[in-house]
């Protein structure tokens, strides 16, 4: 039994296009469905989070996580939350499944990178081009372009950072510029960008943070770019190595390592089921509409856990996305997309021949621009460095 805040299925704003009912899925299990065998989801497997996936000599590569590896843990975690609340796990996960979609190769830095070169054109932003993705580019369906999800689940895909637009002192949208690729979308179908998303999309936010703060650990104490005696200096982690020192005195160093970051990992997730508990105890919302239109998110973490957790990016971000090995790989990517993009905006004939095309019709320079970050936005890591070999031999590594 769900909650009276959650989504229900029969409530669902349906799909863009109209569809008959599954007789045996709910809407959100049918969405969930098909991002699974999406084109999209199946790049995931070669998209990466911090360390280029090629580099297996350097760092082991196949240990660490990739786009699809935590796009999983995601919604493992967003359906354990939403299961704890009372809200449709279905569609949590299904927000959960589709949240990466739109990431480029070679993890923010190619997501930096791609920024940098489509500011003339629009400008690039990750949540957006998931939703191009869903809605546009994965064409495979006789009856539509994209996957026609429903509103729910593309509404947790906008949303994922929070409102994207503000409201006045009535609770009316505030214009604003949009990203183009959001903008499309929304002028198809209002997704309500000033408003709170559902309760499950809310989770899969969350999810996100309880994630990758985890497995970042993990990943960074892999690669050896900190030591466990280093993370003991943290808030949450340090406490978590004590417990288990306490507990196992005598632990090999990798089971250690394995059961301090599990507590970090409950620690995080228990705790927004009990913020999130108390705070649905005290307002009582009775629809998902409530949910949508309180004056912030309902699903956060605890005030002390936050700033806890904003010290361990920093942390994170020094010691690993900044450390100089990742800044010189984030270097020699950035070169790669600053030499293929312009490449394939000036020349379209050296994308593949459907690519070729959609470029060479394309009515402006903006729309070139575009269609060339669609090809170039959905490589893996390992296309886009193969891609930028053949065309570029003699360029230094």
């Amino acid at each position: 039994m769900t909650a009276p805040y959650a989504c229900q299925p029969q409530d669902s704003r349906g799909r863009l296009h109209p569809e008959q009912l599954s007789t045996f899925r709910s809407p959100w299990q049918r969405d969930r469905d098909r991002i699974i065998h999406s084109s999209a989801f199946r790049r995931l497997k070669h998209k990466t989070q911090v360390f280029v996936e090629h580099d297996g000599e350097a760092y082991r590569g196949d240990y660490y996580r990739t786009r699809l590896t935590h796009t999983i843990e995601v919604a493992q975690v967003a359906r354990t939350i939403a299961g704890a609340l009372g809200l449709n796990t279905d569609l949590a996960e299904s927000v959960a499944l589709a949240h990466d979609l739109g990431h480029p190769p070679f993890g923010h830095t190619g997501e930096d990178a791609l920024a940098a070169l489509m500011q003339p054109y629009g400008g690039f932003d990750h949540n957006a081009q998931a939703l191009r993705i869903v809605t546009r580019l994965e064409r495979h369906y006789a009856d539509f372009d994209g996957l026609n999800l429903t509103w729910e689940t593309l509404e947790g895909i906008a949303k994922h950072n929070g409102p994207v637009l503000e409201r006045d002192i009535t609770g009316a949208a505030v214009a604003a510029d949009l990203p183009y690729a959001l903008a499309e979308v929304n002028a198809a179908w209002d997704l309500e960008l000033h408003t709170n998303a559902s309760a499950e999309a809310q989770v899969a936010a969350v999810a996100d943070d309880v994630a990758y703060n985890h497995h970042d650990l993990h990943d960074g104490l892999r690669a050896e770019l900190f030591t466990e005696e280093e993370l003991a200096e943290l808030p949450v982690v340090g406490p978590a190595f004590a417990e288990v020192d306490r507990l196992y005195p005598d632990l090999d160093r990798m089971r250690r390592r394995h059961e301090a970051l599990r507590r970090v990992f409950g620690v995080m997730v228990e705790d927004v089921i009990a913020v999130a508990q108390n705070r649905l105890t005290s307002l009582q919302p009775q629809s998902a509409q409530e949910i949508r239109d309180m004056d912030g998110p309902i699903i956060r973490f605890s005030k002390p856990l936050y700033q806890n957790i904003k010290a361990i990016k920093s942390f994170l971000f020094t010691r690993m996305y900044r450390a100089p090995s990742v800044v010189d790989e984030r270097h020699r990517v950035t070169d790669i997309l600053n030499r293929m993009f312009p490449l394939f905006l000036n020349d379209p004939s050296m994308m593949p021949a459907s690519w070729q095309r959609a470029a060479e019709q394309a009515p402006d320079q903006n729309e070139r621009a575009r269609i060339v970050l669609d090809y170039v936005a959905g490589m893996t890591d390992r296309y886009a460095i193969a891609e930028h070999l053949r065309l570029f031999p003699d360029a230094p590594e």
